[in-house]
């Protein structure tokens, strides 16, 4: 099973990878076989995938039960023992036949060796019987006597390697004994009382031997080798062995072998080869009777067995390793033992049968080993290896399911902890969006009531008193913000909107609501763009506009002199040129207190890296923003928590300055969203500098589909009545001069910078354009108000049509200084700082007479192009809380709008039935009964059914006020902030949104979208 998991998953691994699919591509090719792989293929997949499906299914889930897992791993283990087992049994079974056969080729090969040689010698002796029937009996007299046998005999011993000796014993009759002793010269002894008593060779002596018995032949041995001429004339006849081997051999005409027995005088162990001397004329073919009569006599010869075993032992190498016996077993009851000891230390044995030529004596040769078998180690650690290996697998394969099982465990837990996230998260959103709408709804209520009741006649005390509770009203929306925006932030449901909006508009606005504070503390606060900054830019304003109120939010917290300074910059700007960096030098910043320097808060920002910018779009752009001040600076040990979330620099800082703590946090994750990094560098009682680079599209494209809202881009358009004019700025101040360059530009007027009044006299005078106007930064005017009052009385004189109107550039337009400056100086107008486009371009008009003479005040839109936008135009506010109801119907009606309020979402739906009269609709989305959601969903259906109605005949058009197309716009009133909410607006077919609490402009810029 195991092994079968292991195939499926290699084979399934490598099927997805493709790998064997493109080994069957080169492997087949386009053959017709390849069809046949393919299936086969895809049955041995289907069949891996199966097993791997079981797998999972079955072992690796947990409907295996643990004792069911228990006896598997039981099993595996006692199968694997089995094995293991068996493996030993088989390889020592392996090793034993190995032995065997060891010993069957070592025990053959020697017994070839000594049949072998056994043979030769016996056709030796088989030769020397046809010699001795040629030489003797074929010769009258003899060629051969005792002296030439036993030279001859020892000369070609060699050629016998096995034997001892070699004699011939001739036949006699009883008749020719007497004559045959005579002729002889000695007596046939008889040999039978040698084999009852053997003597040793030391006392053996034949004349002491007694003669043979009367019988009918004798076979006395005539001839003898010298090494046993102790033979010579004994009777081969009178022993019982040798008798019945003279018999057997004449008989047969074959060489005959006798029984081992003792030899004479050398009492050693032997056996004696007997060949028959025939007479010459006897034919091949004889019969038994017929070879016995033509019989003349016998040769033999002796074999030493024991001393010529052992020299062919010795002439192997290997003779050491076994033990031989040579064995007669003619009588298998009773071997006789030739050669060798019966005793063995091993039961392992190999006979191997030896062939003497002799067809009645059987002989065999047995072979042991000497030594005891050696343990059989392979055996033994293979064994031991593999059961080893079966218990880690087995072990692993318990801990891998077990471990499964727990991850699966771990897996159930954590499902089960991911839908109580998940439930949890949506109820947190829930919860914010409850907590939104409920703080939100009533602080609607009370910055709505405020702000009416600052359009009535209040005096200076009531108006104090109202402004201050609207300060403070704002003050917690803000903080409430920006709690849910950290909120959002930390599940990751803030996202950002696509837009069309105006950057220098933007940073105007956020001027506006820093202005007082900034004159309040005489403060100096100034923004600056490049001229290389589009004008229209798509991205998210608002939040934008959140990150640069925070930062300039915390320098007016942290600065009580200096300067505060906004630059925007495209990043190739500060790539390519060195220009746009501040340079360290008190003397170059906008208020001549030493700054930090900026260069060091982008270091290891990626846009600056050498591979370049990273977004390299055709329609990217790419934003450098720097905000810098001279305040109190940041401390080394806190700058490593500052964008920590609820972390404050010093426990005193809240207390002095308040706050929460996540402004920069907040901050620092929008930049995120805009794909852009944030940094800063702080020097204690220097300042600080942050910057932030942000990606933005170019709102030139016409490709991009915008949604949403517009802000208002009114202070970006260029008075016409301000083109061709040119104008004057007195500062000694570069970087100060160039942003009154940049703001007074925008107005379409050309700007000279002069940095005193000598200069500015002689560009005056020696013009060759007319100067508009003049503009006197207020150091200027303050270093000398001699010379001051003397220039402006020197303006009058000047021989032009119009004498150039002078302005004077204050940063504290109420303080005591500012008034007692101009004080006596009828011809000089204040302008004060901080510079947007907006204020320049009313106090301009109004010191030059040209253009509109009304001065809105900051951040509002004119009264009479509202007035014209709004009069007469029937808007209809659903909302089930009656503040909210007289907050948006006052906000509108104080427009010249005709305002219809209902309560509830049924009452709208009848309300908006067409045909209708409303223009518009404000829609709250949390009522009872109905809520604004489903309200718009049946309005939009009811408009749906009743266009296609028309399209198709069945309503006509003239009763419908001649529209076919009818859509109310339908804007969500909503005290949510959560991005969901506001998806959900635009999904259920409403055409925008305004958050509570609102202010009056975000209701006129909603409805302009529609009434343009």
């Amino acid at each position: 099973m195991l092994c079968c998991w292991i195939a499926s998953m290699i084979s399934m691994n490598w099927f997805i990878n493709g790998e064997f699919k493109d080994a069957k591509a080169g492997l087949l090719g386009d053959s017709s076989s390849s069809k046949m792989w393919f299936k086969c293929w895809d049955k041995i997949s289907n069949y891996i995938f199966k097993i791997h499906h079981h797998y999972y299914q079955f072992i690796g889930s947990k409907r295996v039960s643990k004792t069911w897992w228990r006896k598997l791993l039981f099993s595996w283990v006692i199968g694997w023992t089995i094995v293991s087992i068996w493996t030993f049994c088989y390889m020592s079974s392996q090793a034993t036949e190995k032995r065997k056969e060891t010993l069957a080729s070592m025990c053959d090969e020697r017994a070839r060796m000594l049949q072998d040689q056994f043979n030769v010698s016996m056709n030796h002796i088989q030769a020397m019987s046809i010699l001795i029937s040629t030489f003797h009996h074929g010769k009258n007299p003899s060629a051969i006597d005792q002296r030439t046998f036993a030279r001859y005999t020892e000369r070609t011993a060699f050629e016998r390697p096995l034997t001892s000796g070699v004699a011939y014993a001739v036949r006699v009759l009883h008749s020719e004994r007497e004559q045959f002793e005579k002729q002889q010269g000695w007596t046939i002894k008889r040999m039978d009382t040698l084999e009852k008593d053997p003597v040793h060779k030391d006392d053996y002596n034949p004349d002491l031997l007694e003669p043979s018995p009367i019988q009918e032949e004798y076979a006395p041995v005539i001839f003898a080798q010298d090494i046993v001429s102790h033979v010579v004339s004994l009777d081969m006849l009178s022993g019982k062995e040798d008798r019945e081997n003279v018999l057997r051999a004449r008989k047969s005409g074959k060489g005959v072998l006798t029984a081992p027995f003792r030899l004479l005088k050398t009492n050693r162990l032997g056996v004696i080869l007997t060949f028959a001397v025939y007479k010459r004329d006897l034919p091949s073919n004889a019969t038994p009777n017929e070879r016995i009569q033509a019989t003349d006599g016998y040769l033999g010869g002796v074999f030493d067995i024991e001393s010529l075993v052992e020299k062919l032992l010795q002439q192997l190498a290997s003779k050491q390793t076994i033990l031989v016996n040579v064995l007669d077993t003619t009588n298998h009851s009773h071997p006789i033992s030739m050669y060798g000891l019966n005793a063995s230390d091993d039961g392992l044995e190999h006979v191997s049968y030896l062939n003497f030529g002799d067809p009645f004596r059987k002989h065999e040769m047995r072979c042991r080993f000497k030594q005891k078998p050696p343990w059989p180690w392979l055996a033994i650690t293979t064994s031991i290896g593999i059961l080893v290996i079966a218990l880690l697998v087995g072990h692993i394969f318990h801990a891998t399911v077990n471990r499964i099982a727990k991850v699966e465990d771990d897996c159930h837990k954590m499902m089960e902890l991911k839908k109580q996230a998940e439930a949890a998260d949506v109820a947190k959103s829930q919860f914010l969006a409850t907590v939104s709408h409920e703080i939100r709804t009533p602080m609607n209520g009370v910055l709505g009531m405020l702000h009416m009741l600052m359009d009535t006649v209040l005096d200076d005390t009531q108006l104090d008193y109202v402004r201050t509770a609207q300060a403070s009203g704002r003050a917690l929306v803000a903080l409430i913000n920006e709690v849910l925006d950290q909120a959002k932030i930390e599940s990751g449901k803030l996202e950002l909107e696509e837009v069309q909006f105006d950057l220098r508009a933007v940073l105007d606005d956020v001027l506006s609501l820093f202005s007082g504070k900034s004159q309040d503390k005489g403060v100096e606060l100034a923004v600056y763009i490049s001229d290389q900054v589009p004008e229209m830019l798509i991205g998210d304003p608002g939040r934008f506009r959140q990150i640069i109120t925070n930062l300039m939010g915390n320098s007016i917290k942290f600065t009580e002199k200096g300067h505060i300074l906004v630059t925007v910059h495209l990043v190739e700007e500060v790539v390519d040129s060195i220009e746009v960096e501040t340079e360290s030098s008190w003397k170059s910043t906008l208020s001549g207190f030493p700054v930090a320097d900026r260069r060091h808060s982008w270091k290891g920002f990626r846009a600056f890296s050498q591979e370049g910018s990273i977004h390299c779009f055709s329609d990217s752009i790419n934003l450098i923003i720097s905000v810098e001040d001279t305040g109190e600076g940041i401390p080394l040990e806190a700058q490593s928590r500052v964008f920590t979330p609820f972390m404050q620099v010093g426990p005193s800082i809240s207390r002095t300055h308040g706050g929460t703590g996540i402004g920069l946090s907040i901050s620092k994750c929008l930049v995120n969203l805009m794909k852009g990094e944030i940094g800063f560098v702080s020097i204690p009682k220097i300042g600080s500098t942050f910057t932030f680079t942000a990606v933005f599209s170019s709102g030139c494209s016409s490709s991009k589909e915008y949604k949403g809202q517009q802000v208002n881009n009114q202070s970006n358009t260029v008075s016409s009545e301000f083109q061709g004019m040119r104008a004057l700025v007195v500062d000694p101040r570069p970087v100060r001069a160039k942003v009154s360059r940049y703001h007074i530009q925008r107005l379409g007027i050309h700007v000279e910078v002069v940095s005193d009044w000598n200069q500015c006299l002689s560009s005056i005078s020696k013009g060759n354009s007319a100067i508009h106007m003049v503009l006197i930064e207020q150091e200027v005017w303050d270093r000398d108000l001699n010379s001051s009052t003397l220039f402006i009385n020197n303006l009058d004189k000047i021989n032009h049509v119009t004498p150039p109107k002078a302005f004077l550039l204050s940063n504290s337009i109420s303080s005591s200084r500012a008034n007692n400056a101009t004080s006596g100086v009828c011809n000089l107008t204040v302008i004060p700082k901080p510079l947007r486009a907006s204020m320049l371009a009313a106090t301009l008009q109004r010191a030059m007479g040209v253009g509109n003479k009304v001065n809105p005040r900051n951040g509002e839109l004119p009264s009479l192009s509202l007035r014209n936008l709004l009069l007469g135009r029937k808007i209809l506010i659903v909302d089930d809380n009656n503040v909210n109801l007289k907050v948006a119907a006052g906000a509108l009606k104080k427009y010249g709008a005709d305002v219809v309020s209902a309560t509830r979402g049924i009452e709208a739906i009848e309300l908006l039935a067409p045909p209708h009269e409303f223009d518009a609709c404000f829609m709250d989305i949390q009522m009872p009964e109905m809520d604004g959601f489903e309200a718009t969903r049946r309005i939009r259906d009811m408009e749906q059914n009743i266009n296609d109605r028309i399209q198709f005949g069945e309503l006509s058009v003239d009763n419908y006020k001649n529209i076919s197309n009818w859509h109310v716009p339908i804007l969500a009133m909503t005290a949510d902030v959560i991005q969901a909410t506001h998806e959900e607006c635009l999904r259920c077919g409403m055409d925008g949104y305004v958050s509570k609490p609102f202010e009056a402009e975000q209701l006129y810029r909603e409805v302009s979208r529609f009434f343009q």
